[in-house]
């Protein structure tokens, strides 16, 4: 592949990223649908758990899922109530074909829970683990795997 069909690639990918991270944090159903494949796999369990209580701010995330309109629905239901601010950077990411790819993206985020919560707030960290497949134009993310290294609880 050449260098610049390479590079337009990488960037195809960051856009679908940053748009991921715009819908999951205005809830925008519309833009997701727009970056995940139809039968999209996304594997978020335990990422909402504390380790040291067990208390899961959001149930709906601890199961994987297979097809975009149920990994969405899973991800507005985990968010009712909270506002988000997720945060992706320096990504690695292999192009493995021309319309194929993969990508490691350290994260951060804040969600601000409402009152009732166990917890104010959760600033968590970790990656997301991604593959991804061109279509036409557009790179689509055909699984998505978030694991964490830490996560913060901020008491009321």
């Amino acid at each position: 592949m050449d260098p610049v069909t390479r590079l337009d690639a990488i960037e195809g990918i960051k856009l679908t990223k940053a748009r991921h991270q715009r819908g999951v944090d205005t809830t925008d159903v519309d833009l997701l649908r727009r970056v995940f494949a139809d039968d999209v796999y996304v594997d978020c369990r335990g990422v909402m758990t504390d380790p040291i209580s067990g208390a899961n701010s959001a149930p709906q995330t601890d199961e994987a899922f297979r097809g975009a309109d149920k990994a969405i629905a899973a991800a507005v239901a985990s968010l009712e109530g909270v506002v988000s601010v997720h945060h992706v950077s320096s990504p690695e990411i292999e192009i493995t074909s021309p319309t194929t790819g993969n990508a490691i993206w350290p994260q951060v985020d804040r969600l601000l829970y409402s009152a009732g919560a166990p917890h104010k707030e959760l600033i968590g960290y970790g990656y997301y683990h991604e593959t991804y497949e061109r279509v036409g134009d557009d790179w689509l993310i055909t699984s998505m795997r978030m694991v964490r290294t830490r996560m913060d609880f901020i008491p009321w």
